[in-house]
């Protein structure tokens, strides 16, 4: 890497390069130039060249990019060579629906459980992972080098669950609960705000409709 001083921005187009060029792989696209890219992804041939510059020199003038090179490239870059231990707080629609998405097992996000406070939740088993009583959440995430955590609690409960987290070895949170949550260690926090993004539809909805 050229410069760890990496806009945010640029950080977050990332995700949908390596998407992009995991298609590609799959259709047996072998190279691509930045303006095909630029084609496929919708940002300019200049600002994809300008992203991937930050992390070194991808491409070859006349060729474009090796897809496969690429895209484990970034993989690198996005820390995908290796898994991480993962649990879900709040058991409900939400969090079963994220206990059934197979793409986080497959990019080496791996469930290891999932914890409720509802007496009705718990024991039962989710694509074969069981929810235990959130009692037990300090312990077991202790016990099994529990990185990262998906909280889908309501708003009411996320604060709290923070608070736990704070006093376990937890590297990371993805917090669906639509609260921004206060903590003070130096755990990583990536806010999914989900009627935030509805209303951002909304907004341009609107202007289309005026």
């Amino acid at each position: 890497m050229k410069d760890k001083n990496i806009s945010v921005a640029v950080i977050r187009r990332l995700p949908k390069y390596h998407r992009y060029l995991k298609e590609m792989l799959d259709n047996d696209i072998k190279r691509i130039s930045s303006k095909e890219l630029s084609k496929m992804i919708g940002f300019t041939a200049s600002q994809i060249r300008q992203d991937l510059n930050n992390f070194g020199g991808f491409g070859q003038q006349g060729y474009g990019y090796n897809v496969e090179d690429l895209y484990n490239e970034i993989g690198k870059i996005l820390g995908l060579t290796r898994n991480y231990n993962v649990v879900i707080v709040g058991a409900g629609n939400l969090g079963q629906a994220l206990a059934n998405y197979s793409s986080f097992d497959k990019l080496g996000f791996k469930l290891k459980a999932m914890f409720d406070v509802n007496p009705k939740l718990i024991g039962l088993k989710i694509n074969n992972v069981e929810v235990h009583d959130m009692d037990k959440f300090e312990d077991f995430v202790k016990a099994n080098d529990i990185e990262i955590v998906y909280i889908c609690t309501s708003r009411d409960g996320a604060q709290d669950v923070a608070d736990k987290i704070q006093k376990t070895p937890i590297k990371a949170i993805w917090n669906f609960a639509p609260i921004d949550l206060k903590i003070k260690s130096d755990v990583i926090v990536e806010n999914i705000h989900l009627i935030d993004n509805l209303l951002t539809v909304s907004y341009f909805l609107k202007g289309r409709m005026e």
